[in-house]
């Protein structure tokens, strides 16, 4: 009997550890867009959504290092896709890889039922290790000019958490000023308007640049964006900083992490699982 229960207290032992192995390091949030016709010039629509490997690759490195990802939207329903970024090229010409990041993506619990962001704020933020914003067009249209989005970045940046945002996805950044819908109105009628009180104002930071923006417009036979993002960013007061058309590059400026184009997916995932790291020993060696 005395050799059982030391048995089963082993096994017990074993089975504990492997649950502490197991257990989430934390939550992080996911910030995506609801729409998925983006706006543009002459009255036309153009279908987006997040980008595939964009949002993906980092959700994957983030789940393979035990965080739980819990995705928000602004009005808390099923984020869509964006058709152009189901492509090998995105993933290095590996049709596998991408066949793999799709499952990973939709098997995530709250792909067709997100929290909105007023679920968020009205509960409690501070529950989340770090923000993550992926790209696609689709934060153009109600990210940006989003007062409860603005209010949810305050809360990283006032907490020194880690945000992090790839390609249009930092667009998001402005809506932590006052007036946002203004800022963007005013965009879109081609004025320079002055961001107030924006809460990013002087930190160092990419977004898609005006010659890879350049390119996607080209595609778009003779139709036109309402503003290109890279200008928007500057005029608010961010200092912009970018890498050559495609190649990979990410910006760290304290707890902001911003990453400039599909091809720096992994880059930024990397970036921003130090920060959760560093943010963790932190919190370890305070108690």
């Amino acid at each position: 009997m005395i050799q059982m229960s030391r048995l089963a207290l082993a096994a017990a032992v074993t089975l504990l550890a492997a649950g502490a192995q197991a257990a989430p390091r934390g939550e992080v949030l996911v910030l995506l867009s609801s729409e998925h016709q983006l706006p543009l010039q002459d009255g036309k629509r153009y279908p987006t959504g997040y980008y595939l490997n964009e949002f993906g690759v980092p959700a994957d490195q983030l789940l393979k290092a035990g965080y739980k990802l819990v995705l928000v939207t602004p009005k808390g329903n099923a984020p869509s896709v964006d058709p152009r970024s189901i492509d090998p090229s995105y993933f290095a010409g590996d049709a596998a890889e991408m066949k793999r990041i799709e499952k990973v993506v939709q098997s995530l619990p709250d792909i067709d039922d997100t929290l909105s962001v007023s679920e968020v704020l009205a509960a409690d933020p501070s529950r989340y290790a770090g923000l993550f914003i992926p790209g696609g067009h689709a934060p153009l249209i109600d990210l940006a000019n989003n007062p409860e989005v603005g209010a949810l970045l305050r809360h990283f940046h006032q907490a020194g958490k880690p945000t992090a945002a790839i390609c249009h996805g930092p667009i998001a950044l402005l809506s932590a000023q006052q007036d946002p819908a203004g800022y963007q109105a005013a965009l879109a009628r081609g004025a320079k308007p002055a961001a107030r009180d924006w809460v990013y104002k002087g930190y160092r930071m990419t977004i898609f640049s005006d010659p890879e923006e350049q390119v996607f417009e080209g595609s778009l036979n003779g139709q036109r964006l309402l503003f290109y993002p890279a200008g928007a960013m500057a005029m608010a007061g961010g200092d912009m900083g970018y890498a050559k058309a495609w190649q990979p590059n990410v910006v760290v400026d304290r707890e902001l992490i911003t990453a400039q184009n599909p091809f720096s997916d992994k880059a930024l995932a990397k970036a921003l699982l130090e920060k959760l790291a560093e943010q963790a020993q932190r919190r370890e060696q305070g108690n």
